[in-house]
């Protein structure tokens, strides 16, 4: 996130990463990068790591999920990358063991921690990969991923975060969006594409019942490997951020490589002998769509302030809540 919360000090950082992971932090710095977890960069003696604190609150599907369900999805998604690299796939940055061999630590009941070394090399903003290469690189790692068995990991399902706010704002349930500066605007947007979102929804729905009712194959997915979440290393491409790893077709991890390449199905069938079910593809391009949409809702709904994290939600809520890209038939 670019913002840092305001319940959290330096010193809680400094606290954690001691009892955690018994580390004096001489030094701690908030690192305004990525969006969905709060970053600290760390220095002890010679040594840099790099820490994730993450909301429970903010990591919710819907209103009801408890703290605790939360927390434990994501030690399971965390715990699965750990396996993935104890089992010897270097590439996968994985957290450190805190105390009790646990990957994840809590700050309080709202905060959970997650410590990382750091790696050097050439990180990237999201957006498309350079070339054809640079996604082969990727494609290579994901099939190592999708060949290794690790025990914990977590059945995924194809849910929309805060479905159930967005489904509340759609049938006119919120009586007052915000305040916020985003709130009025983000409402009539909303307005603007209700029975095309509507629809585009029921579709989602009809076709994740379909898949389910096919038990299709199932393997660890990382889940978002963008180019953000990798980093460029003397020794190769590296996945970061495996907060999201689930067992899930592996078209999870293949739709947005695909969606910039599309050679990069036939190149998975190649290196796997898997045909990738191009339904499933589409499945999964939309359900980002809609997971972007509901979140960036959620977000206005509720009172909210002028930070750099709701400037990038109104630029993403714009870009995503546009009936022009939901106009093929899936």
């Amino acid at each position: 996130m670019f913002t840092r919360p305001k319940d959290l000090t330096d010193d809680d950082i400094v606290r954690v990463v001691a009892e955690g992971w018994s580390i004096d932090a001489e030094h701690v710095e908030y690192a305004a990068v990525g969006f969905g977890s709060h970053h600290w960069h760390v220095r002890s003696d010679a040594n840099r790591w790099f820490l994730n604190v993450d909301d429970l609150d903010a990591r919710r599907i819907d209103a009801t999920e408890t703290r605790t369900r939360v927390s434990n999805r994501l030690r399971y998604a965390l715990t699965s990358a750990r396996s993935l690299r104890d089992a010897g796939l270097d590439f996968v940055v994985a957290p450190k063991d805190a105390v009790g061999k646990h990957v994840i630590h809590p700050i309080n009941d709202r905060y959970v921690a997650a410590l990382y070394p750091y790696v050097d090399g050439e990180h990237h903003p999201f957006g498309p990969y350079p070339s054809h290469a640079a996604r082969l690189a990727v494609l290579d790692r994901l099939v190592q991923v999708h060949a290794t068995s690790v025990s914990g990991a977590f059945p995924g399902t194809i849910e929309i975060p805060s479905r159930d706010e967005l489904d509340r704002a759609l049938s006119n349930g919120v009586e007052t969006w915000g305040p916020g500066p985003y709130a009025d605007a983000a409402r009539a947007l909303l307005e603007q594409h209700r029975d095309e979102l509507t629809r585009t929804l029921e579709r989602f729905d009809h076709r994740v019942d379909t898949l389910r009712s096919g038990r299709p194959r199932t393997v660890i997915t990382h889940g978002e490997p963008h180019r953000a979440n990798t980093i460029d290393t003397a020794h190769g491409v590296v996945l970061i951020d495996w907060d999201s790893a689930l067992k899930a077709p592996p078209e999870r991890d293949l739709w947005m490589l695909i969606d910039e390449d599309p050679a990069i199905a036939d190149a998975y069938t190649e290196r796997t002998g898997v045909s990738v079910n191009h339904d499933t593809v589409a499945l999964y391009r939309r359900w980002w769509d809609l997971c972007e949409i509901s979140l960036f809702v959620a977000e206005f709904i509720q009172p909210h302030e002028e930070t750099e994290d709701t400037k990038v939600a109104w630029v993403g809520l714009q870009r995503f809540l546009d009936p022009a890209r939901w106009s093929d038939p899936n």
